[in-house]
């Protein structure tokens, strides 16, 4: 088959075309091989490309699917990670040059269940330094495909900037504060960051293992179900991962969402927020009552409190997972890093129960909006498209940070899942994101309006380039 536009295509697309012998893994992942050796040196997703096994692998693909074994809709398609999941075929750096010669002596559960799947990984994707907000000096950070100077999102921005050009079908990512929804956003994703404990953080390199979140980045929900559905599930390794079945996702979305009930607090998302948002807001809802949802008003609890508690929280948590190597290695650190680790050193115990207890009070109020509703649409960043250039200015702009982050941060603190999904185009031309949100555990109905949305709107089938 011809290779033009393969790259762009989605991943379950894809994996119908092999699948059926119309193309094959070898194929598709030495065109995918050769796209990221064209631009990926302007665009700095990679940190490894591990072209040899992602080879080898493939031609296993290939002749498992000849013999008439199909492992699922993975087999076969070349996708990539995070370069903060253990790989033993390659070094874990954690977006740190304090970690360039780690070699984890596994798989992260993730990576394994990935392969197992039938999935190739074609390699490590570019990340901030710790997970945390800036890239670390030594780093270039990758640059969005539909603009250059606009910002690619944090943390997961090679994951974002590897799938929105062409250079992966889908990735892996993580959500600490809104390292899924920003860079799904800003690179025209569907991005989606599951209920905490849905899937396991074995072998996950931790910013703040209570606010950790692994999920998928992809081209449509669609292709989310079926990462989400290869990667989650209760795992020996992390007992904080849940015994709770993993639905049949791909099969329950095509039920869509009619009858389902959308909340709204249309003085928070659409009277607080810049005008490109509010007309990407105005018609989502239109969509979504065309097709049989109810939408009805609610009143979402002040998030301003939670999200200014959210970097003491997660600083103390941040501080115990790099106590062997900070303060010890200060000099290796960079300095946005360095100094959320100093803030967690100096909380109190004191400082911290009061955290948690807000914390939990908050949560218990969002749970009491879900007893009324089924999903919450909200934008996916108060801001739209800003510029890299602007958001070095997040950590002292508390208006900027505030905008930013009020829709993302609570969600990490509550645990509860988000699904972000390209809704419109900004007028320099970039994407413009939203988010629907579900109780805990309730990704399928996350699913569900991610595809009714997508089977009426093209939105996610734009792509930055060809």
């Amino acid at each position: 088959m011809s290779e033009t536009g393969l790259h762009n295509l989605e991943l379950l697309e894809v994996s119908s075309l092999i699948q059926s012998g119309r193309t094959s893994s070898v194929e598709v992942t030495k065109a995918l091989l050769q796209r990221i050796a064209d631009i990926d040196p302007q665009l700095h997703a990679y940190v490894t490309v591990l072209a040899e096994r992602a080879l080898s692998d493939a031609a296993a693909a290939d002749a498992e699917i000849a013999s008439g074994k199909i492992r699922g809709p993975l087999h076969g398609v070349p996708v990539a990670v995070k370069d903060l999941l253990w790989t033993v075929d390659a070094p874990t750096t954690h977006g740190m040059p304090l970690n360039k010669a780690f070699m984890a002596g596994e798989d992260a559960t993730v990576v394994r269940r990935l392969r197992e799947a039938g999935a190739i990984i074609l390699g490590k994707l570019q990340q901030t330094e710790g997970a945390f907000g800036d890239h670390h000096p030594e780093i270039r950070p990758p640059v969005n495909p539909w603009n250059a100077s606009i910002w690619s999102g944090v943390s997961s921005s090679g994951s974002g900037v590897a799938t929105a050009a062409g250079m992966c079908f889908g990735s892996i990512g993580t959500d600490t504060g809104g390292s899924i929804r920003f860079p799904s956003a800003a690179n025209g994703l569907t991005g989606l960051k599951p209920t905490w404990g849905r899937v396991s953080r074995f072998g996950a390199f931790e910013l703040a293992a209570s606010l950790d979140h692994i999920g998928p980045m992809a081209r449509s929900a669609a292709d989310a179900a079926a990462i989400l559905a290869a990667i989650a599930g209760p795992d020996p390794k992390d007992a904080t991962a849940v015994h709770l079945p993993v639905p049949d996702y791909l099969n329950e979305m095509a039920a869509g969402i009619s009858g389902l009930r959308i909340g709204i607090d249309r003085g928070w998302v659409i009277d607080g927020v810049d005008a490109p948002n509010q007309a990407v807001i105005r018609s989502v809802i239109e969509v979504c009552e065309a097709q049989g949802a109810i939408v009805q008003e609610v009143r979402f609890p002040d998030p301003t409190e939670i999200v200014a508690d959210w970097t003491p929280l997660c600083s103390v948590e941040a501080a115990v997972a790099h106590e062997d190597t900070f303060p010890s290695q200060r000099q290796a650190y960079g300095r946005a890093l360095a100094g959320l680790l100093d803030l967690g050193r100096a909380q109190s115990a004191m400082d911290y129960q009061r955290l948690l207890l807000r914390r939990a009070d908050f949560t218990g109020r969002l749970r009491g909006i879900f007893q009324t509703i089924d999903l919450l649409l909200i934008p996916a960043t108060g801001v739209i498209t800003p510029t890299a250039e602007k958001m070095k200015a997040v950590a002292t702009d508390g208006e900027l940070a505030s905008a930013m982050f009020s829709f993302t941060m609570p969600f990490d603190i509550t645990g509860n899942p988000t699904i972000t999904l390209p809704g419109g185009m900004n007028e320099n031309g970039t994407p413009v994101g939203f988010q629907f949100v579900a109780d805990h555990f309730r990704e399928d109905l996350l699913f569900r309006a991610g595809w009714s949305y997508q089977s009426v709107t093209d939105w996610h089938r734009r792509h930055p380039f060809s």
